[in-house]
C-alpha cells in the first residue's frame, strides 16, 4: 500500500524514475509478451478476454500496440536496439502483409479495429523509418503501403477515430503512397465539431447531439495524435494544438494524485498509464504548463502506482484490469492485448537523455502542494483535491456519454454518469450493480425498491465550490423484474420526474443534495406528435411515490475483515484498515443507514461495500434531501461540520449552513 504524502512533498514511496529505468520497463513488458508470437511473428494473441472484434483482430493489435513501444523505445536509443526488436517486428511486417501467409492481417475492409491498429502501425514505422522501413525489401513496402491504404477514402469516423486516418495517411503520403485530402479536410471538421474548451475534446456526440463525453481519450487521443502526426511530418505542433494541449494539461494534473493514482473514470481505463501520454506529448511539443521536474515527478508516481499496485501480472503481461486482472472491467472491444495502449505511457522515451526532463531537479506538480477545489468546466466537473491522502475526487455534473436513444431501455453507465469518481474508489461493476445502480448515485427508489437511472445531464451551475445540474430518470425492469412480470427476454423502461442534484464543497466534505420535480415544471415538454420517436413510443410514466437513496463512495479491500462498518440512526461510516474512510450523515429527510457488502464487483479488492443514505418516507415534489458524503484519508475526519440545509423558497435558492459560520447559496432550488 503506497503511504499517503504530506503537502507539499513528493511521496516517499515514489523515487524519480530514471530514463534508464523507462528503458529497462519497456524492455521487460516486450520480452515478456514475446513467447505468444506466431511462429512469423505477424499476430501476437496475448491471454485474456477475446474481443468483440474477435481473436484474429486481437492478434493484429498484440502485434500493434507492442510495437508502438518498441518503436518508442528504439527512437528514443536513436536506433540502438540491443535486443533485435526491429527484426523481430520487420518479420512480422512481411508476413502479417502477405495476403497468402497464414498469418495475414485482417484488412480493414474486413475489420473496422485494424484501423485503429494500423495507426499504431504507422506510427511506429515512422518513429524508426531510416532503422526499419527504409531496410525492409521493395515487395515488403509496397504490402505495406497496400494495407495501409485500406483507410484511404473510408469515412464515418464519429470521435477520436479520425486521427488513426490522419497518421496513417501522413505516414503514407511521406513514402509516397497513397492519400486524400478529401479525407484530411473531413476530419479536420469534425474534430473542430467536437472541440469545446479549455482543451477538452468530447469523444463523439450523444445521441441528441450534445458534447457530453469526457474522459482520458482528451488526453491519450485527442492531444497525443497531433504531436505524432506533426513528428510524421517533421514540423512543429500547430499553434493552435499546442495552445489545447497547454490549457489541458494546466487541468488534467489535478486528475492525478501524489500518489500516482489517476482519476478512474471513463471508457478503456485498462489502459492504465496511457494517461500519461499528454504529458509526454506537451514536453516532446513544448506546450505544456509544468516544469520539467514536475512532469518526471508525474509522471514516475503513475508508473510506480501501476506497477506497485499489481498492474504487471506473475507473467510479466498486463492483463485486463486496472491493478491486477478485472474482466468487468473491459469494454466490448476489448481482448487481451488490448492494455496495451498503455505503451503511450513510454512516448517520454522520444526526449533525448540530456532532455531537462531527466536532468532537472525534482519539482512538485502545483496540484499536490495544497488542498485545493477546481471547477473544470468544460467537463462540468468539480475537481477536489487533498495531498494529505492523496486523493483526487470529480463530483460529475456534465459528462454522461448518453448514446442510447431515449426510446431504448437502458442502464446508466458507470463509468460516466456517477455522481462521483476519484482516483482511489471504483464504480461496482457486478451485473446487479450495473441494473441498480447505488455507488455515487442519486436515486429514487420506487414501490419495489428499485433505483432510477439518470438519463443526460442537464447543467445548471457550475461555481468555485457548487455544482447543480439535473436529469429525467427512469427504472429499468430487466426480464421477469416488471411491476407485471409479464415480459420475457427483454427489458423495458419506467420514465419518471426530472432530479435535480447539487453538490457543496469545502476540502474532502460534500454536501450532496436532491429534489424531484415535475418534467413540465422543469421545463421538459413533449415535441409535437409524429415529430419525435422517442416521444411517439415513449415508455409508460412510474406513478409513484418514491423514496430518495443517496449513496456513497464505494471502498474496496481484499477481504471483508479489511472494511469496517458502522450505521447508526442517519450515520454510516466504513473504514479500511489503512484508514480510508467512506462516510454519509444524513442532513435532511435522509434518516436509515445502510451499508451494502459485494464480492468480486471491483477492481480494487475482492471485497467491496457501499454505504447508503434512504429516506423514510416518500419525498413529495420539490422536497429537498442533504447528506453529508466524505471520502478520506484520515478515519477521524468529523461528521458535524454542517449545522443546516435551509430551502428558502423566497430567493429560489438553498442555503448550507456551516457551523463556523460561511453560508454556500444553491441555486435553482424550487419554490
Amino acid at each position: 500500500m503506497t503511504t499517503a504524502p504530506t503537502a507539499g512533498t513528493l511521496p516517499e514511496t515514489t523515487p524519480r524514475w530514471s530514463r534508464d529505468r523507462w528503458l529497462a520497463t519497456a524492455d521487460d513488458l516486450l520480452r515478456a509478451t514475446e513467447p505468444y508470437a506466431s511462429p512469423g511473428r505477424a499476430l501476437l494473441p496475448l491471454p485474456g478476454p477475446v474481443s468483440a472484434s474477435g481473436a484474429w483482430s486481437d492478434g493484429l493489435e498484440g502485434f500493434a500496440r507492442t510495437f508502438l513501444l518498441a518503436a518508442f523505445r528504439v527512437r528514443g536509443q536513436a536506433g540502438g536496439d540491443p535486443h533485435g526488436l526491429l527484426e523481430r517486428y520487420a518479420e512480422g511486417l512481411r508476413n502479417g502483409t502477405d495476403p497468402t501467409s497464414p498469418e495475414r492481417w485482417p484488412r480493414i475492409d474486413e475489420r473496422r479495429q485494424a484501423v485503429v491498429e494500423a495507426a499504431s502501425v504507422a506510427v511506429g514505422l515512422a518513429e524508426t523509418r531510416p532503422w526499419l522501413w527504409d531496410r525492409l525489401d521493395h515487395d515488403v513496402r509496397e504490402r505495406v503501403v497496400a494495407w495501409l491504404a485500406g483507410v484511404v477514402g473510408t469515412s464515418g469516423y464519429r470521435n477520436n477515430w479520425v486521427w488513426f486516418q490522419n497518421v496513417i495517411e501522413a505516414f503514407l503520403a511521406s513514402v509516397g503512397g497513397p492519400w486524400d485530402q478529401a479525407d484530411l479536410d473531413r476530419n479536420e471538421e469534425l474534430a473542430e465539431g467536437l472541440y469545446v474548451d479549455d482543451g477538452w475534446y468530447s469523444d463523439g456526440r450523444g445521441h441528441d447531439g450534445r458534447l457530453q463525453t469526457f474522459d482520458w481519450y482528451a488526453g491519450w487521443a485527442w492531444h497525443l495524435y497531433p504531436v505524432l502526426h506533426a513528428r510524421i511530418e517533421g514540423r512543429p505542433l500547430a499553434e493552435r494544438h499546442a495552445e489545447r494541449l497547454r490549457a489541458y494539461l494546466e487541468q488534467a494534473q489535478h486528475l492525478v494524485g501524489p500518489n500516482g493514482a489517476p482519476l478512474l473514470q471513463g471508457r478503456s481505463v485498462t489502459y492504465r498509464f496511457a494517461v500519461l501520454a499528454p504529458f509526454w506529448a506537451g514536453t516532446l511539443a513544448g506546450a505544456t504548463p509544468l516544469s520539467p521536474g514536475a512532469t518526471g515527478a508525474l509522471t514516475s508516481a503513475v508508473a510506480e502506482h501501476f506497477f506497485e499496485h499489481g498492474a504487471v501480472d506473475e507473467r510479466g503481461l498486463l492483463p485486463v484490469g486496472w491493478h491486477g486482472r478485472f474482466d468487468r472491467l473491459r469494454q466490448l472491444y476489448s481482448g487481451g492485448a488490448s492494455p496495451y495502449w498503455a505503451s503511450k505511457g513510454f512516448a517520454g522515451l522520444l526526449l533525448p537523455p540530456d532532455h531537462p526532463v531527466w536532468t532537472a531537479p525534482d519539482d512538485v506538480p502545483a496540484p499536490w502542494r495544497h488542498e485545493h477545489v477546481v471547477p473544470l468546466r468544460a467537463p462540468g466537473w468539480l475537481v477536489v483535491g487533498t495531498p494529505s491522502d492523496g486523493i483526487v475526487r470529480v463530483l460529475n455534473h456534465g459528462s454522461d456519454r448518453l448514446l442510447e436513444p431515449g426510446a431504448q431501455a437502458h442502464a446508466d453507465d458507470p463509468f460516466y454518469r456517477r455522481v462521483g469518481y476519484a482516483n482511489v474508489v471504483s464504480p461496482q461493476l457486478a451485473t446487479a450493480d450495473v441494473a441498480a445502480p447505488s455507488d455515487s448515485h442519486v436515486a429514487l427508489l420506487d414501490g419495489a425498491g428499485r433505483p432510477s437511472h439518470r438519463d443526460g445531464i442537464e447543467r445548471v451551475h457550475l461555481g468555485e465550490r457548487v455544482a447543480v445540474s439535473r436529469s429525467r430518470v427512469h427504472w429499468l425492469d430487466v426480464p421477469g423484474a416488471g411491476p407485471d412480470g409479464d415480459h420475457a427476454g427483454w427489458a423495458a423502461a419506467r420514465r419518471g420526474p426530472v432530479v435535480t442534484t447539487a453538490s457543496v464543497v469545502r476540502g474532502p466534505l460534500e454536501v450532496r443534495l436532491a429534489w424531484w420535480t415535475p418534467p413540465s415544471a422543469a421545463g421538459v415538454t413533449a415535441p409535437p406528435p409524429g415529430t419525435d420517436l422517442d416521444a411517439d413510443v415513449a415508455w409508460p410514466a412510474d406513478p409513484g411515490p418514491w423514496v430518495f437513496r443517496v449513496g456513497g463512495w464505494p471502498l474496496a479491500a481484499g477481504s471483508d475483515e479489511d472494511l469496517g462498518v458502522e450505521a447508526a440512526g442517519g450515520t454510516v461510516r466504513v473504514t479500511r484498515a489503512d484508514g480510508t474512510t467512506s462516510a454519509l450523515r444524513g442532513l435532511r429527510g435522509l434518516s436509515r443507514a445502510d451499508a451494502d457488502r459485494r464480492t468480486g464487483a471491483d477492481p480494487l479488492g475482492a471485497a467491496s461495500v457501499v454505504p447508503s443514505l434512504t429516506g423514510a418516507a416518500p419525498a413529495d415534489p420539490g422536497d429537498v434531501v442533504a447528506a453529508l458524503v466524505v471520502l478520506t484519508g484520515d478515519p477521524t475526519a468529523g461528521l458535524d461540520a454542517v449545522e443546516a440545509v435551509v430551502p428558502v423558497p423566497a430567493r429560489g435558492v438553498i442555503e448550507v449552513r456551516w457551523r463556523d459560520g460561511v453560508v454556500d447559496v444553491v441555486p435553482g432550488g424550487v419554490a
